[in-house]
């Protein structure tokens, strides 16, 4: 009851906007009432007498639309009001079991209220009335000799004992089905079955998919094996069923959008606007999974196009545009990935205002946004805390919302892209992979390392002779141009932290993945393209998963457990252009050298490869005595430093480091989740140079490092006399 009920609703909620726009529509409208008035007899049935009420007074009023009165607004608001009341009570209906004690005659009278100001006068000719106990029905004729309303009909129902039924002798089964029993086929052709059993079922094939691989594995070293015939056909059919159990999973994203008519209906009441929404691809389906991942991000965005990107009528009509403000849904499969975009046709994004924001907030100085394009500039939205709201209001204002939207699609292993043009409006485009639990992948390896490449942002592979490679490898290199498409040369290597390799002597050739992240494309260099293979993506822990670049885990048919690689923040992060690192870079010809003190062997490796992914050395130390050790032969540019470690802890290294005439002007950053004013006093006083909490932003240390840096090194080439 409560599900089917909760789907009625469901529909109802969008036909009744639907009306709204359309009141002349009787085919909506028969269809809204046909459902409340089911849901009404259900709870009678039932014994649910809140809920019976409830539907009851919305459903006289909406007779009153069917009687051809003008749907107006309040009472459209009021009827959506008593659905939202209903949601509530089967909720608590759902989880106590029972309807929740209370009474609701203020919308009951609310509602009494509006069908009696829409009630038209009395005139000569009207239809009839029958008035009874339970429903007042109107009549479209008076009633012949004979015949019952329905009134009448249900009181009887209602009213008339029910005597328990003798169980009856089993009839035995025809021999045949009856030739006329197609509806009852059809009727049974489909089933409800619990989210969790779908659950358990993609688990155990993605096991079966994984055992099925490393078979297949083995029986590649082996080609005159006895099994390799039935791994085929075991193959074959892991393979038919892995697709029967993805497409149960599979629903139309338009379940997502289901409740956005009512969402942009309400804030156009909120706002004094007038909005138009469309949606197109409805019927796109996807992995259930991801659909229910994405609701929220979705939502949210048509929230910010109706705030901040639609003008009010007034601000339209002044601008030479209609008075309504349209925003269009679009969703379509594109490879392996579901896209969908969420465009409006409002002012489009400030960006000298959002430039002034980031500034005025500390994200960015005005060197940092110098010579950075106006798309570059937008991104600065996806910043947690970020608004360019002029007040905080329900709707917007409080920064939170955008930087979350941001997270959400990256967790989801997808992308999100901005596109705006001043006064003609915006566009967010959203790329989602079809499913997150089993995809295809491109196994390459760079040095002793493997890793996954997601196949759907690999544009293709080539060998290309060495040379070539040499000549468009490097910051200042040429572009290289590949089936009318310009590609940056990377080595796979420098993107994952094991460094540049070298290249090979001989002029042999060489495996290139050519990889694309929205409008950005990288050709790869790696050791070797090992080939594609089907693989079950593994979740990782959110210290992992944190890294920027890393998708999740895979197991490889040999058991070898290989990193899935985020190729569109690697991508990405390769363009982006970084002058202010570049300086610190470059410093006296050299790469900058940091040595990260923490106990934690995960905070050590995340912050080595964070440190390397943007060009510098990094040196570790597991506690404060190792770190002294290591000081002692070597000078790193900038130490960063924990506090609760054993044996020597982050304040007594701090004090040796200051009282060390050698080591004195290396500049500290101390990085703990001892946030406390007291702890960073003691650390400020010691001569620390900066503080940040655990956990941090990769901006948020580069940000911290980098004029430290600087500073050091314009002392260093002061001292030298350059």
């Amino acid at each position: 009851f409560v599900t089917e009920t909760n789907e009625s609703l469901d529909v109802v909620d969008v036909e009744l906007v639907r009306f709204e726009q359309d009141p002349n529509n009787a085919k909506i409208l028969a269809n809204v009432f046909r459902l409340v008035h089911t849901i009404k007899g259900t709870c009678g049935f039932l014994g649910l007498p809140r809920l019976e009420a409830l539907a009851h007074a919305a459903e006289t009023l909406m007779g009153k639309f069917r009687d051809g009165l003008p749907a107006t607004n309040d009472a459209v608001t009021l009827i959506l009001t008593t659905i939202d009341r209903i949601k509530q009570i089967l909720e608590s209906l759902e989880r106590e079991q029972r309807e929740p004690d209370g009474a609701d005659d203020d919308l009951i009278s609310d509602l009494e209220g509006m069908v009696e100001r829409l009630a038209p006068a009395s005139a000569s000719g009207a239809p009839q009335h029958a008035v009874g106990t339970l429903t007042p029905q109107v009549l479209e004729r008076p009633l012949r000799p004979g015949e019952d309303s329905l009134d009448d009909l249900e009181r009887a129902f209602r009213e008339t004992p029910v005597e328990p039924r003798s169980p009856k002798p089993a009839k035995p089964a025809p021999a045949e089905p009856p030739k006329d029993d197609d509806n009852a086929k059809a009727a049974n052709q489909s089933i409800r079955v619990t989210v969790d059993t779908l659950e358990r079922l993609m688990t155990m094939v993605s096991e079966l998919v994984l055992t099925r691989n490393q078979l297949l594995e083995l029986v590649r070293r082996h080609e005159d094996s006895e099994f390799k015939a039935p791994l085929q056909r075991l193959s074959n059919v892991t393979a038919e069923l892995q697709e029967g159990v993805m497409k149960t999973r599979m629903q139309p994203i338009g379940n997502a959008w289901q409740k956005l008519p009512r969402i942009v209906r309400d804030l156009c009441a909120e706002l004094g606007k007038e909005i138009e929404l469309e949606m197109h691809g409805a019927e796109t389906e996807l992995d259930r999974q991801v659909l229910e991942l994405v609701r929220d991000p979705l939502t949210h965005l048509v929230r910010n196009c109706a705030d901040h990107g639609i003008e009010s009528p007034a601000a339209r009509i002044a601008a030479g545009k209609p008075r309504a403000g349209t925003i269009r849904l679009t969703a379509c499969h594109q490879g392996g990935h579901i896209i969908i975009e969420i465009a409006d046709d409002g002012r489009g994004l400030d960006a000298a205002r959002i430039r002034a924001k980031a500034i005025e907030t500390g994200l960015a100085s005005e060197a940092d946004l110098a010579g950075k394009s106006d798309g570059e500039i937008a991104n600065f939205i996806f910043a947690p805390g970020f608004s360019t709201a002029a007040q905080v209001t329900s709707i917007s204002g409080r920064g939170v919302g955008m930087d979350v939207v941001a997270t959400e699609v990256k967790k989801l292993g997808g992308g999100l892209f901005i596109e705006s043009n001043a006064g003609k409006g915006s566009r967010f485009t959203v790329r989602l992979p079809f499913t997150l639990a089993i995809s295809q992948a491109l196994i390459v390896r760079v040095a002793e390392e493997v890793y996954a490449l997601p196949l759907a942002t690999v544009e293709g592979v080539v060998r290309l002779p060495r040379n070539i490679v040499a000549r468009h490898l490097g910051k200042d290199a040429p572009p290289f141009e590949y089936g009318g498409q310009k590609y940056r040369f990377q080595q796979l290597g420098s993107f994952v932290g094991i460094g540049a390799t070298r290249l090979p002597d001989a002029d042999v050739s060489m495996s290139v993945a050519l990889v694309r992240a929205g409008e950005h494309s990288t050709a790869l260099v790696t050791d070797e393209l090992v080939g594609s293979r089907e693989i079950v993506v593994k979740s990782l822990g959110p210290q992992i998963s944190a890294i920027r670049g890393i998708a999740g885990a895979t197991i490889l048919g040999d058991g070898r457990i290989v990193i899935i690689l985020d190729m569109g923040a690697l991508v990405r992060s390769e363009w982006r252009a970084r002058p202010t690192e570049t300086a610190v870079l470059d410093q006296r010809d050299r790469r900058t050298f940091a040595l990260v003190v923490d106990d934690s062997i995960t905070v050590r490796r995340v912050t080595q490869r964070l440190l390397e992914r943007n060009g510098m050395r990094v040196l570790t130390a597991k506690d404060g005595v190792d770190a002294v050790s290591l000081l002692q032969e070597n000078l790193p540019d900038i130490i960063l430093l924990d506090i609760e470690m054993p044996r020597m802890d982050g304040y007594e290294v701090a004090a040796h480091v200051r009282n060390d005439p050698r080591l004195k002007d290396i500049p500290i950053v101390m990085i703990t989740s001892r946030v406390s004013e007291k702890h960073r006093a003691r650390a400020i006083e010691l001569g620390v140079d900066d503080y940040l909490g655990k956990p941090y932003q990769e901006s948020q240390l580069l940000d911290a490092i980098e004029p430290l840096v600087n500073r050091r090194g314009a002392v260093a080439r002061g001292s030298a006399g350059v």
